[in-house]
């Protein structure tokens, strides 16, 4: 298990102990300390002590990904689990997942259900992306939805050493290195899957890296996402189609642009919008989208939808109107 660390003291303790406790008999534990200024270098050094299966390895501040590469380097496990040090390992978490992997060779990455906590932090909007989360278990189902937001918790996760190794391991592009990695895994096609129980508590804070490093903001997502939508399923498309003229669309469109993805159209079912235009191209109704969709050699459609149910509704007329997801279309948001 890889853990990583930058002043983490007041929840480090609690997150190495739940390590320690692990199920397990072959269990590394390698934590990797990011120049911190507190107490966690101490605290990681006082457990190793008493623990021959942990391993410090102490860094100057380099950011999270450096400090990631140099926890999977020094593994010698043929799987990685990934572990924050501000989070909670049920105590079968790596007896489940490492069996997991051992009886799925074609497994790459597998993650399982997690829960927030403490309960007074998780607001709306994590709960409703713990939701979504949670409902996504199987292969078809995490690479359905991969484009929409990251299918796994980071911190939730365990990977073959071998496939991280394969697509270059944790890299800087500017935006979620996680969602980086899990991207790359996808276009080379790699399996993903997770064990379908709840086996970590995730922290929710306000100083969680995700709420306060650029790289996880809404723009650097969606820059992501263009990016590896035009290097994997829009290559070769002569059309894109974005369904969603609201601000998700507009947004999204603007970093699909800067791409060179070849935008020719939105949907929308707003009758204030059909008929007008956005960034210079046509708002369509629905009822239009095969008519356009002919226009073209080898069109695309790509939903940018964020309103609570409307990717249900969408997925519907979709399928209805005889077009495959994943082939045809893909959700993106």
């Amino acid at each position: 298990m890889v853990i990583p660390c930058y002043n983490a003291s007041a929840t480090l303790d609690d997150a190495l102990r739940s390590t320690i406790d692990q199920n397990f008999e072959s269990l590394e534990i390698i934590l990797v300390d990011d120049g911190s200024t507190d107490s966690s270098l101490r605290i990681m050094h006082t457990h190793a002590a008493n623990d021959p299966r942990i391993r410090v390895i102490s860094r100057v501040h380099e950011g999270i990904i450096a400090t990631l590469n140099a926890g999977v380097d020094a593994s010698n496990s043929p799987y990685i689990a990934r572990m924050d040090a501000d989070d909670y390992a049920y105590p079968d978490r790596i007896a489940k997942q490492a069996a997991y992997l051992d009886n799925h060779p074609e497994i790459a990455v597998v993650g399982c259900l997690v829960e927030g906590f403490p309960h007074e932090e998780i607001g709306v909007g994590f709960k409703l992306y713990l939701e979504w989360l949670n409902r996504l278990i199987n292969h078809e189902e995490i690479i359905r939805e991969i484009f929409i937001e990251s299918p796994l918790a980071h911190p939730s996760v365990m990977f073959r050493k071998a496939w991280s190794d394969k697509v270059g391991g944790y890299q800087d592009m500017g935006w979620a290195e996680d969602y980086d990695l899990w991207l790359r895994l996808y276009l080379a096609e790699a399996k993903f899957g997770k064990v379908p129980e709840t086996l970590l508590s995730w922290r929710e804070h306000s100083n969680r890296l995700t709420r306060t490093d650029p790289r996880y903001s809404v723009d650097n997502f969606l820059r992501a996402k263009a990016y590896y939508l035009r290097v994997g399923p829009l290559i070769d498309r002569d059309a894109v189609i974005l369904w969603g003229a609201g601000q998700t669309g507009r947004r999204f469109s603007k970093f699909l642009l800067n791409q060179g993805v070849p935008v020719v159209s939105f949907i929308d079912v707003d009758p204030a919008k059909v008929g007008r235009e956005r960034r210079g191209f046509p708002i369509l109704h629905p009822d239009d989208l095969l008519n356009c969709w002919r226009k073209y050699r080898n069109p695309v459609v790509l939903v940018a939808v964020a309103a609570r149910g409307a990717r249900k509704l969408i997925r519907e007329h979709l399928v209805s109107i005889g077009l495959e997801e994943g082939a045809d279309w893909w959700a993106v948001a």
